[in-house]
């Protein structure tokens, strides 16, 4: 048993911040009931190619997008802009401990799901909205999507190469990470709600907006401009505050290095032969190292250019001094430790073949996660949730459980 399998979870959410955040609660055991619209279902269903294939689904296949967030839950289809399906979404809410979704402002009162309204016949609710900008303030009625959030919360500002190389200009994440951080925050703040219910009986609503989280997760380049009034700049691989702190070229490749104190920066140029450089005073701490990155950085890149990135890391590693390789993701499913932590693991289906999935980073001693299942297909449990949540006497289960509204 989870640690949350004592809760139930009503999950309107599409994409990806709020399928995030649901799916980390199924992981850890709650009860996630997916509720999409018929025919469609969550907008990334049809996020492919690539797909992904599984007897389970029949000859329709799910896109990869959509397998990678929706794990471990439960799909009905009920078309909730229908006054029956309404009815029956707002019954399903009552007996839900949790409702994750991520509508426009304002979006859920026309269909009587909005917050003020469930919390009327259920105030032990844990009400969680994502928007992009939040349930007020000047932007609160704008769209919001992660590419978009990027740039306005400031972090393009700081990302990508500096002006004066080649390629210079911003950049966004490789990854929606806006939105991966504020299923998170909201999966937080879900966890602080049920904590305060636990002792007052009263629920609340959530407020999470993506442009907070991407502001609040500037972190030390926020603190270093508020401190300093200085807008950070973008360093390509270099770190604002420590030097050296990025990549380098070898003779057949590239390697990170990454000095966290002076003693690490001592090993690293006996390393290199250049023990002499611990005492330069140019160089001997990382307030001097990062006064002078621009002598320093090029006598290192001369050193390390001599040689294979295979001799580097190892002797690196020898001396404890951290670095890596820059894995792609073929490396990365490959690495003995990487799959020793359980991050690649096969659909839960079981079927022969299946494609694998991406494992939860969360290792709990006593209440571990668990795979259950495998991402649903559309609608799939409509018809045993209406009957266990709302019973066989509910009217209208039959009709809705036969997708006809």
């Amino acid at each position: 048993m989870g640690a949350l399998s004592h809760l139930k979870v009503l999950d309107l959410s599409r994409v990806l911040a709020g399928p995030w955040a649901s799916q980390v609660m199924a992981d850890l055991g709650a009860d996630v009931i997916k509720v999409e619209r018929p025919g469609s279902g969550d907008d990334t269903r049809s996020w492919g190619p690539p797909w992904v294939s599984d007897p389970q689904w029949g000859e329709v296949p799910q896109s990869a997008y959509f397998v990678s967030a929706n794990r471990n839950k439960r799909s009905v289809a009920i078309d909730f802009t229908d006054p029956e399906g309404q009815r029956v979404v707002a019954a399903l809410a009552r007996k839900c401990d949790v409702l994750i979704e991520n509508f426009k402002v304002g979006g859920l009162r026309a269909y009587g799901l909005d917050y003020e309204t469930l919390s009327q016949k259920h105030p032990g609710l844990v009400y969680c909205s994502i928007t992009g900008f939040g349930q007020s303030g000047p932007y609160a009625n704008r769209p919001g999507y992660d590419f978009l959030i990027q740039g306005m919360g400031g972090l393009m500002s700081i990302t990508g190469r500096p002006d004066s190389e080649e390629g210079a200009g911003p950049l966004k994440v490789g990854v929606a990470l806006t939105d991966i951080l504020t299923g998170l925050y909201a999966t937080v703040g879900i966890q602080a709600a049920l904590s305060h219910r636990e002792k007052t009986g009263e629920g609340q609503h959530v407020d999470v907006s993506l442009l907070d989280v991407q502001v609040a997760c500037l972190a030390n380049q926020a603190m270093n401009f508020l401190a300093s009034g200085v807008q950070p700049q973008r360093l390509g691989n270099a770190h604002p505050n420590i030097v050296p702190y990025q990549d380098f070229e070898t003779q057949d490749g590239h390697i990170i290095i990454t000095v966290g104190n002076d003693g690490q920066f001592r090993r690293l140029c006996e390393v290199l032969d250049m023990a002499s450089w611990a005492d330069d005073p140019r160089f001997a701490t990382n307030t001097a190292r990062l006064a002078s990155r621009d002598e320093l950085i090029p006598l290192i890149k001369a050193q390390i250019k001599k040689l294979p990135s295979a001799y580097w890391l190892e002797r690196l590693e020898a001396q404890s001094v951290p670095c890596g390789p820059i894995n792609e993701l073929a490396d990365v499913f490959a690495d003995h430790h990487v799959l020793h932590r359980g991050m690649k693991i096969p659909l839960p289906s079981g079927a022969e073949g299946s494609v694998s999935m991406v494992g939860s980073p969360l290792k709990l001693s006593r209440t571990p996660v668990e795979y259950r299942t495998a991402p649903p297909a559309l609608g799939a449990d409509t018809e045993k949730v209406l009957h266990e949540w709302l019973g066989s006497g509910e009217a209208g289960v039959t009709e809705l459980s036969r997708g006809h509204v």
